[in-house]
C-alpha cells in the first residue's frame, strides 16, 4: 500500500504534536519551518519552564479561559482535555506537575523536557524535519497540493496549517479563500505613569478589582505595579477580554483600581474600628489593610499626611482621601507593553470556516488549520498550549480513520 503524504506546515507545539500522533503506517510526514530551529515558543514558555497546560478538566469550566473560541472549543476540549494531556507526557517519560495556581510544568522545571519528548516521539514515527524552510505559495491541484519553499516544491494529499500568528501566514491562507479576522494584540500590560506607583515597582496585591468604566467590565485577580505602569493576572485577563476594544481606543482610557477588593463603606468601617480599638497608635505603623508597608506609606506621603500623627487626630478629609486611593484610585492608562516574551494576538483565521469535529477546513479539501493561526486566544497560564495540543490531536485522530 502507497503511503500517503501530510505535509505539516510550522514546526511549533501543534504541528509537532499532530506529527507525533499520526500513524506512521499510513502517512509519510513532513514538517516544514522557517526558522533554523523548531518549537521555539516551547522553549521560552513559562520563563523555560513550559507552562504545557492547566489543572482545569471539564470542558465547560476550560472553555471559560479563552476570550476567543470558547464555543467552538466545547467540542475540541471535550475529546482531549489537560488530564490527556498529562497521561500523553507521563506514558512518554516526562512527570509533570500542578503548581499551586493549577498550571502545569514538567516536573524538570525545563522546556528541554518537552521538547526532547516531542522530537523523540516525531523521530520515532518516522517523521523528516525541515528547517529553513520559508513557504512562498500553497497551489491546490484538485484534491492535493504543491507548496512552494526557497528550498523546492513538496507535494502532499493532505496539508496541515499550523504557522503560527503572522501576517504572511494570514495572507498565504486568505489567498486560499479563507476570511482572516484582523488581528490586535492581547495579554499586555497597562503602562501608567501615577505618584501613587512611582518607586513601587515589584509591590503586589493578592487580590484587586479593576473597572473600565467607558468599556462597562470589571475583572478581579491578584496585581502587580511594575516600572511602566501595573501588571499581573487581574490586568491581563482584562486585555484579553477586551483586546479590540481596547486596541479601538488606541490604549489611551482611564482604569479605577480597588487594590483591596473591598467597597468604600466595608474599608470605612474597618478603619472605623481599628482608630477606635488603637486611637493612639501613629498611622505610619498601623497595619489596618492587606497591603505593604512601602504602599501605606506611599497613600500617606501622596495624602500629605503626617504618618507619625495618631489616628485619632486624623480628620474626616484624610481619612476619605486614604480610603480614595485603596478603593477608587483612578489612573490614566497611555499604551501597553508585551507581556514578559509571551506575545498572543486576538484575530486570525475566521472559526466559522473550520469545522471543530475535525479541525478540518470547510473550504479546502484535506486541509487542516490548528495553533494560533486561528482567531482564538486564552488567557496566561498554559491555556494556549493546550488548544495547541487539543486541535492537533484531533486532526491527526481524523487522519488515523480515514477510509
Amino acid at each position: 500500500m502507497t503511503k500517503k503524504k501530510v505535509l505539516i506546515l510550522g514546526g511549533g507545539a501543534s504541528g509537532f504534536f499532530c506529527a507525533a500522533n499520526l500513524d506512521a503506517h499510513l502517512y509519510d510526514v513532513v514538517i516544514l519551518e522557517q526558522q533554523q530551529t523548531v518549537l521555539q515558543k516551547v522553549k521560552i514558555s513559562g520563563g523555560g519552564r513550559c507552562n504545557v497546560s492547566h489543572a482545569c478538566f471539564d470542558a465547560r469550566d476550560l472553555v471559560k479561559f479563552y476570550p476567543r473560541g470558547h464555543k467552538e472549543l466545547m467540542s475540541v476540549f471535550s475529546k482531549f482535555q489537560p488530564g490527556d494531556t498529562l497521561q500523553w507526557f507521563e506514558e512518554r517519560g516526562v512527570n509533570l506537575k500542578i503548581e499551586e495556581d493549577n498550571r502545569i510544568f514538567p516536573v524538570s522545571n525545563s522546556s528541554q523536557s518537552i521538547i526532547d519528548c516531542l522530537l523523540k516521539a516525531t523521530e520515532q514515527n518516522n517523521v523528516t524535519v525541515h528547517t529553513k524552510n520559508t513557504i512562498k505559495e500553497i497551489i491546490l491541484k484538485e484534491k492535493s497540493y504543491t507548496i512552494k519553499t526557497n528550498q523546492g516544491e513538496w507535494d502532499a494529499d493532505f496539508v496541515v496549517f499550523a504557522t503560527g500568528s503572522s501576517a504572511k501566514s494570514w495572507k498565504m491562507i486568505q489567498n486560499l479563500g479563507h476570511t482572516i479576522v484582523a488581528p490586535v494584540p492581547s495579554l499586555f500590560t497597562f503602562n501608567c505613569k501615577d505618584p501613587l506607583l512611582k518607586d513601587l515597582p515589584g509591590t503586589s496585591f493578592n487580590w484587586a478589582t479593576l473597572t473600565i468604566k467607558e468599556l462597562k467590565t470589571e475583572e478581579q485577580g491578584p496585581l502587580l505595579i511594575t516600572h511602566w505602569g501595573i501588571s499581573g493576572p487581574a490586568v491581563l485577563k482584562l486585555s484579553a477580554w477586551k483586546a479590540r476594544e481596547l486596541f479601538a481606543l488606541n490604549y489611551q482610557f482611564e482604569i479605577e483600581v480597588n487594590f483591596i477588593s473591598l467597597s468604600y463603606n466595608e474599608a470605612d468601617e474597618i478603619f472605623a474600628d481599628y482608630r477606635l480599638q488603637h486611637p493612639k497608635k501613629m498611622l505610619g505603623q498601623s497595619k489596618i489593610f492587606n497591603v505593604t508597608q512601602r504602599f501605606w506609606n506611599k497613600i500617606l506621603e501622596i495624602s500629605n499626611i503626617n504618618p507619625d500623627k495618631q489616628i485619632a487626630q486624623l480628620n474626616k478629609k484624610e481619612i476619605q482621601k486614604i480610603l480614595e486611593c485603596l478603593c477608587r484610585k483612578k489612573l490614566s492608562v497611555e499604551g501597553k507593553s508585551t507581556f514578559k516574551d509571551e506575545f498572543v494576538t486576538a484575530g486570525g483565521v475566521e472559526l466559522k470556516e473550520i469545522d471543530f469535529k475535525t479541525m478540518r477546513s470547510k473550504l479546502l479539501p484535506h486541509f487542516y488549520l490548528c495553533g494560533e493561526v486561528l482567531n482564538i486566544d486564552a488567557i496566561t497560564g498554559g491555556f494556549n498550549f493546550q488548544a495547541c495540543w487539543s486541535e492537533a490531536w484531533l486532526i491527526a485522530q481524523d487522519l488515523n480513520h480515514i477510509e
